[in-house]
Order: structure tokens, then C-alpha cells, then sequence
């Protein structure tokens, strides 16, 4: 189960993660689970998880350390078990320096640690980045690229690439290679292609 905490408005992040009973809140026409109920016994991903508004950090603490919840608008105790992955691209350090992440759920979290150097610092990454996101978003409407040319593979690799995702970003490999896939029909990635891209 996937959630993305930054995607959620604040106003519906606690129903999502935990669910509500019918008439908990206008609208709530019956009772739902929430996301973190649907993941029982599995796992699930937590997704910019520096982007949890204080209150629900607190709520959320409470789960991984009882491995219980209530849903909004109810009374009832429910048990629960999961496993948890969060990612972030923020500096969790300086959110804990600054008050804006509590340093009790970061340790309940920071169990195992894996940290994702920025892109340009792992460069030979690219190739193979740049052909996964070709076939990601490789048109069906018409005759697509068939691959890279020298030029443009070492275009991709002299870019400065800010911060750590490989995709989303705007000056990121994946938006670029899909912006570069709907103008370069049928022949391969030019370096020329890019430059057309990056004026999307």
C-alpha cells in the first residue's frame, strides 16, 4: 500500500491514513478504512513522510509504537500490524533541529537507513535510467524512438541533475526522455531532441 503523504490534502490525511465512521464528518456517508487498515499484515510506503502535519505525526507514532488506532469519529480500539517503509527527500536532521519533525517518530522509523546519493553523484546510473524511462513512456499512438544516440547519451550524462529522484522534476531524466519521446518519432534520441524538450 502506497501513500504519498505530500499529495493528500491535511484535511483528508487523517481519514486516509486511518479511516472514519459513517457521519465522522460531512460527506462521510459511510464508513471507510483507512490506508493503514487495508495494509494490515503487509507493508506499506510511506511517501514524503516529512510532509506530515505535526498532529498526524503524533497519531501516527501511536500506531507503530501500540500497533493500535481509531478510526475518525469512532471509539473503538483496533488492533493493527505492518510493516513501514517511509522515503523523504527533505533533511529529516534539519526538521528535527527545527521543530517541524518529532524526533520520537523519526528513531521509531530510522530503523534501517538507506541513503540515495543525488544523481550526479552516480552518473553511470544514467544508461540505464534513461532506457528504463524510454520504454516507461514510449508512445503507442505513433512510430516511437528507438534508442539513443552517442550524442545525446552524452548530453544526458554532462547535465547537472539537482537533487536526488531520477523523475518528476522537470529538469529530471524521466521528464525530459518523456518529453523527448513525443517529438523524436521513430528515429533515436538526438541531442537536438533535448534541447526541444527542455523548452516544454
Amino acid at each position: 500500500m502506497v501513500v504519498n503523504c505530500g499529495a493528500i490534502p491535511e484535511d483528508l490525511l487523517e481519514s486516509e491514513l486511518f479511516g472514519h465512521e459513517r457521519g465522522a464528518f460531512t460527506g462521510a456517508l459511510q464508513a471507510k478504512q483507512g490506508r493503514l487498515e487495508l495494509a494490515a499484515g503487509g507493508t506499506v510506503f510511506l511517501d514524503e513522510i516529512g510532509e506530515l502535519p505535526a498532529g498526524t505525526q503524533v497519531k501516527l507514532l501511536r500506531v507503530l509504537q501500540e500497533h493500535t488506532f481509531q478510526r475518525v469519529g469512532a471509539n473503538e480500539t483496533r488492533h493493527i500490524d505492518f510493516r513501514v517503509i517511509a522515503a523523504t527527500n527533505r533533511d529529516l536532521g534539519s526538521e528535527l533541529r527545527e521543530g517541524r519533525f518529532r524526533e520520537d517518530l523519526f528513531y521509531r522509523l530510522n530503523v534501517v537507513r538507506l541513503e540515495v546519493p543525488p544523481l550526479r553523484a552516480r552518473l553511470s546510473d544514467i544508461p540505464e535510467l534513461a532506457e528504463h524511462f524510454l520504454q516507461r513512456h514510449r508512445p503507442s499512438r505513433f512510430d516511437p524512438p528507438s534508442g539513443f544516440t552517442d550524442e545525446a547519451m552524452r548530453a544526458l550524462l554532462v547535465h547537472d541533475y539537482p537533487g536526488k529522484y531520477p523523475y518528476g522534476r522537470p529538469r529530471s531524466p524521466a521528464a525530459q526522455v518523456r518529453a523527448v519521446a513525443f517529438l523524436a518519432c521513430g528515429a533515436s534520441f538526438r541531442p537536438s531532441n533535448r534541447s526541444e524538450a527542455s523548452r516544454c
